[in-house]
């Protein structure tokens, strides 16, 4: 009979009436949402969450964060969607033709009665989604100039204080720790506790690096993690955490997971680092390899004062070479000018004119006696020789012979 079980099996024919079972009867009938709440629970119970593969159709991102699509093949498709919750754990909203891999459960939304694949992941072929977030991200910081190599700043030869933003749980934390007490006891590093990866990583770094930035009593900020799969390191690659990190005003060192790992907060940062330990050694200095460079400089400064004081006696030497030139030129000159002075003194010189066998007559006062008219008779005078001096007594004067051997005759006068 239509409606009962016979021998385990259940017929489809016509429903029996029952008063028993809601909606059997035009009096029992149930309400509209009743009927697709229960093929909700029957649809739910039915299909367990599952991988689902598809194309990416009609996608659409709603104002309140939610995205909807279809996922088609060549002979069906399902509407899906990802509730504002699920889709900030994706890294970027699929494209339109788009081959992805969705997790999901199929249910029904009441309200609207649709069968829909309610999708909670989602992945495309390779690395689709991931490589176009990163390429949004890079883009919009890019076109901001927080890329622009222009704006990396150098790190302190000499930091004080440095403070590291990372988990206090991890190994990032004690690599950094051990490598920088290794390098200088005197350095002092400063933990900022923040959640590395999973939900709220992003706020949480965010308000980490906004603590530092308000202190400003460090020198130095490293930000890191170790290694990790893409999704755990994916925090580092959110915008909000790149635009905080280029803001701060103290230099930044970025160190995110391995060497082959590059966020980008790697790209923002002043500095990369290939590793948390690498990090380290960047910003703090090596008391050996500083004393070894003092010592380098001191021997390099004390050798350009040798060649210094070398290139200053030389110069010196040269200069006392050419000094001792010019004053032997200038006296050699001086002796020239001396000798032809003297000479013509010497012939201007009254000695000269006795040396030739003439006399110089003077009263015992010293004046010269050049006339006859200044011998008065009988007075006494000296008579000046070349070799010597003649006291004499002025008698009567003679006229002066017409010619006198040695002296000139009065027309040659």
């Amino acid at each position: 009979m239509a409606g009962r079980r016979t021998s385990g099996y259940q017929s489809y024919g016509p429903p029996v009436p029952s008063d028993e079972a809601p909606g059997s009867a035009p009096e029992s009938a149930i309400a509209v949402h009743t009927l697709t709440s229960a093929a909700k629970d029957l649809i739910e119970g039915a299909f367990p969450p599952l991988w689902v593969r598809g194309e990416v159709s009609d996608f659409k991102a709603h104002r309140n964060g939610h995205w909807y699509f279809a996922l088609r093949d060549a002979e069906a498709q399902v509407k899906c969607v990802i509730w504002s919750s699920a889709a900030k754990r994706i890294p970027a909203p699929p494209d339109d033709g788009m081959q992805v891999l969705a997790y999901g459960q199929m249910t029904v939304w009441p309200v609207r009665g649709d069968l829909q694949f309610s999708v909670r992941a989602l992945e495309a072929e390779g690395d689709g989604l991931w490589r176009k977030a990163l390429e949004r991200t890079r883009l919009s910081l890019e076109k901001d100039g927080l890329l622009d190599p222009a704006r990396k700043r150098a790190l302190p030869p000499f930091p004080r204080r440095i403070a590291v933003i990372t988990s206090p749980d991890g190994a990032a934390m004690h690599d950094i720790i051990t490598v920088a007490r290794a390098r200088s006891a005197d350095v002092e590093i400063v933990i900022v506790a923040a959640k590395v990866q999973g939900e709220g990583a992003p706020e949480s770094l965010v308000a980490a690096i906004e603590r530092v930035s308000r202190w400003q009593d460090a020198d130095v900020l490293i930000i890191g993690r170790g290694g990790g799969a893409r999704e755990d390191l994916w925090a580092f690659n959110d915008e909000r955490v790149a635009r905080a990190l280029a803001a701060c005003p103290i230099p930044t060192v970025s160190a995110v997971g391995h060497e082959v790992d590059v966020t980008i907060c790697d790209l923002v940062a002043d500095v990369r680092a290939a590793t948390p330990s690498a990090a380290a050694e960047l910003a703090v200095p090596s008391r050996r390899e500083v004393i070894a460079r003092v010592e380098s400089l001191g021997s390099r400064l004390a050798a350009a004062a040798r060649r210094r004081e070398e290139r200053a006696i030389a110069a010196l030497a040269q200069v006392q070479k050419r000094l001792g030139l010019a004053a032997t030129r200038i006296v050699e000159r001086r002796r020239s000018r001396v000798e032809s002075l003297a000479g013509q003194l010497n012939a201007l010189s009254p000695l000269s004119t006795l040396a030739r066998g003439f006399a110089v007559a003077r009263t015992p006062e010293g004046a010269t006696l050049s006339g006859r008219d200044q011998f008065v008779p009988g007075a006494p005078f000296d008579l000046w020789l070349r070799d010597g001096i003649v006291s004499a007594i002025a008698g009567a004067g003679r006229p002066l012979p017409e010619s006198v051997p040695g002296f000139p005759s009065e027309e040659g006068v």
